[in-house]
């Protein structure tokens, strides 16, 4: 008897290492509404209950995740038109210097005035960022460009909380306070080739009913011909793409608060953190070192609440 959910299908490998988004808040506050982290490991915090749980006002302890944040530029404006079918891309606008220097060899003199002059004709302005992670620990060196989008009521709202960011450097405080929910996109820990009993969780055959144990017992009636996809199959596990929704941000620290979270000897396979972090409820999908996008919770209900820490364990993992 095969196990697990069959909500993801097929189990197919991920492409590229930052995961894509589709779906952000509607909202009317202007504000950015996605950033983006690397996983550098978990501890543990002891904090006040605030839920509405039998231990509410009384110390609980949670396994926490810890993101450290690179830093991240802006170094473009997008505009979107109305499409036939979706929006589509009206231009963009550079700021000349950083954009030479994340790689845009051909750069259009869309001048900003112009797409100011027929605001009212779009239907979207985002903001064009890349982050630098020449400064993390582990060494990576890769120029990574990704789009955030914003929040407002109207394009010239965007367009205006955009400027005056454009060119500079844009912290996790501009996104995310302490207390508030977020989503995560991440990819999961790669596996490689499994069997079907690591894979689907299969039984394994008795010792005299096969001259095989770790295989599925039939893959399926003689009608139809065929086999369908539901049959438990040896394949590719792990490295998907996979969304959490409603994580708590415990905790968002700057670089001078990052000994605050530092344990000792550093974090396992990732090192000691030396740059802006936060402090997420619970695990993620994803390794150590593993890009993590992060989005304001699109499906959150409940009430934001300053978290109360009495205690956090820098003991090492080691």
């Amino acid at each position: 008897m095969r196990k697990g959910s069959l909500e993801y299908w097929p189990h197919r490998r991920a492409k590229k290492l930052l995961p894509r988004v589709r779906t952000v808040l509607n909202t009317t506050e202007t504000s950015f509404l996605g950033f983006v982290g690397f996983k550098a490991g978990m501890t543990h915090m002891i904090m006040i209950d605030d839920s509405e749980s039998p231990a509410k006002g009384t110390e609980v302890s949670r396994a926490v995740t810890v993101l450290e944040i690179p830093k991240v530029y802006l170094y473009g404006i997008r505009f979107y038109k109305k499409g036939y079918i979706y929006k589509e891309i009206a231009g963009e606008v550079y700021d000349q210097k950083l954009a030479i220097s994340v790689g845009i060899k051909t750069i259009k003199k869309n001048d900003l005035s112009n797409f100011k002059s027929k605001i009212n004709d779009l239907v979207d302005v985002t903001a064009l960022a890349y982050l630098d992670a020449g400064a993390l620990n582990f060494g990576s060196k890769r120029v990574m460009r990704f789009e955030i989008p914003v929040g407002g009521k109207d394009c010239a709202s965007k367009l205006s909380f955009i400027e005056g960011f454009l060119g500079k450097e844009v912290k996790i405080n501009n996104f995310i306070k302490n207390g508030e929910y977020i989503d995560i996109s991440s990819i999961s820990k790669g596996k490689g080739w499994a069997g079907v009993i690591k894979r689907f969780g299969v039984s394994r055959q008795y010792r005299k009913a096969t001259g095989k144990v770790r295989h599925v017992g039939t893959l399926g009636a003689w009608h139809p011909p065929k086999v369908l996809y539901t049959v438990p199959h040896s394949g590719h596990k792990g490295y998907n793409y996979r969304t959490e929704i409603n994580k708590r941000v415990i905790k968002v620290g700057g670089e001078k608060d990052a000994q605050s979270i530092n344990i000792k000897g550093g974090f396992t396979n990732y090192g000691p953190i030396a740059n802006d972090f936060i402090v997420i409820d619970g695990s993620i999908p994803g390794s150590a070192k593993r890009l993590i996008r992060l989005r304001k919770a699109v499906r959150n209900t409940t009430k934001v609440k300053e978290p109360q820490v009495v205690y956090t364990s820098l003991e090492s993992k080691q």
